[in-house]
């Protein structure tokens, strides 16, 4: 089972790390326990390693691809930090298979030919099994990349449907459809409207992908989609004609299956037009109480379907040790990537693999093994995997009350 991270080793991580705020550059750190009570975890842990002994000049290297820098940063940044946290984690418990973990970020921009970059990057360096991509048409990029060389890859949150098509690859959030299907189940076992508005980003897989789902479901559960209206990255900036369409059409509730930098957007221009519909959206709108200059009591009421939240009971020592470590609240992408990290400390331990072999049998033998793990991790209890990629757990929805995620 796995150990959450101490306050003491929370300190010394931060206090080692090379840089905790985003940067245009790539990012390398070295996860590994270092001194004084880290130093004491580790030899406790290794009193409980395998009798025989690991190499000590061999390590597991794992790399991260995501968006440390731009609009998208909060989710990259999430899952480096929280993956870092837990490569610290499992090397200060002994390692995985008794050997240690190497650990590497790079920025991809949430643009897909400089995740390919990262990702070259990552392989010069000796990248055995990647976390990654965070956003997902990187993801779909990258995904071709690793599926060429047979490299285990499990990405935290890319969530379009290819992004997993190739079946070296493996995922912690739900895809689009699921997230799609499970809003319009929720907005209608829970009363919440009949009468629904869609904005969405036709630019995207992401959002497109979560709203081909969301219209299905919503005819079957009777639900009216009474108003459509669409917006690309290149106009992202004004949604008075959508937010008009929206009104005039009578929508009760406007589903917003975008990111949150335009969430905070249409919030702000709804509140500007005295509009106010129960918000509903999914993963991409967690963040939206980081954005710069964005009045946070706008989000209140908002709804997102989401597996974390950081006000929960069960999320607390986690919560502390990222706190300590990098000084603030970790996000749904965080917790995504600290799972995708126990995600493939359980499954190499289950195939008993070791970081001398070729990458692609490693590449083997996780995809076998994370089909027969079961982990209780941060985004659901019980959670398994099947064959082609997708995590089996229950979705959950928060609503944002007071500046804080509360489970519904």
């Amino acid at each position: 089972m796995k150990k959450i991270l101490s306050l003491g080793l929370a300190a010394v991580l931060a206090a080692s790390l090379t840089a905790c705020g985003g940067s245009s550059s790539s990012e390398t750190t070295t996860a590994a326990a270092a001194e004084t009570e880290a130093a004491a975890e580790e030899t406790e842990a290794a009193e409980d390693a395998p009798a025989e002994a690991a190499d000590s000049d061999a390590a597991f290297k794992i790399g991260m691809i995501g968006p440390l820098t731009g609009g998208a940063a909060a989710y990259g940044l999430g899952v480096r930090n929280a993956a870092e946290l837990a490569i610290a984690e499992v090397n200060a418990a002994g390692g995985i298979n008794g050997y240690q973990v190497e650990y590497s970020a790079q920025d991809d921009e949430h643009d897909a030919e400089k995740c390919v970059n990262a990702y070259n990057t990552l392989k010069d360096w000796g990248m055995q099994m990647l976390i990654g991509a965070v956003t997902s048409k990187p993801c779909i990029a990258v995904s071709a990349e690793t599926a060429a060389d047979n490299m285990f890859q499990i990405t935290p949150s890319g969530s379009a449907v290819e992004c997993i098509a190739e079946d070296n690859v493996f995922r912690v959030c739900f895809s689009d459809p699921d997230q799609g299907k499970a809003s319009a189940q929720y907005i209608a076992d829970n009363n919440l409207a009949t009468k629904i508005g869609v904005i969405y980003d036709s630019s995207t897989e992401y959002s497109t992908g979560i709203l081909e789902s969301f219209q299905a479901e919503a005819e079957a559960q009777g639900l009216e989609i009474v108003a459509e209206e669409a917006f690309t990255a290149d106009n992202a900036t004004d949604f008075s004609v959508q937010i008009d369409n929206c009104r005039e059409a009578g929508a009760e509730l406007m589903f917003m299956p975008f990111y949150y930098t335009e969430a905070s957007t249409v919030l702000k221009q709804c509140a500007d037009k005295d509009y106010k519909p129960i918000f509903f959206g999914v993963d991409g709108m967690d963040g939206i109480l980081t954005v710069e200059n964005f009045d946070a009591s706008l989000a209140e009421g908002v709804m997102l379907l989401t597996p974390f939240s950081a006000d929960e009971d069960s999320s607390k020592d986690f919560v502390e040790a990222y706190q300590a470590a990098y000084g603030e609240v970790p996000n749904q992408f965080a917790a995504d990537a600290y799972d995708a990290v126990y995600a493939i400390k359980a499954a190499a331990e289950q195939a008993n693999v070791t970081p001398d072999m070729e990458i692609s049998d490693i590449c083997e033998a996780m995809k076998v093994a994370m089909t027969e793990i079961t982990i209780d991790g941060l985004t659901g209890t019980g959670m398994t995997w099947n064959a082609s990629g997708e995590p089996e757990k229950a979705p959950k929805a928060a609503m944002i009350v007071d500046g804080a995620y509360v489970m519904q």
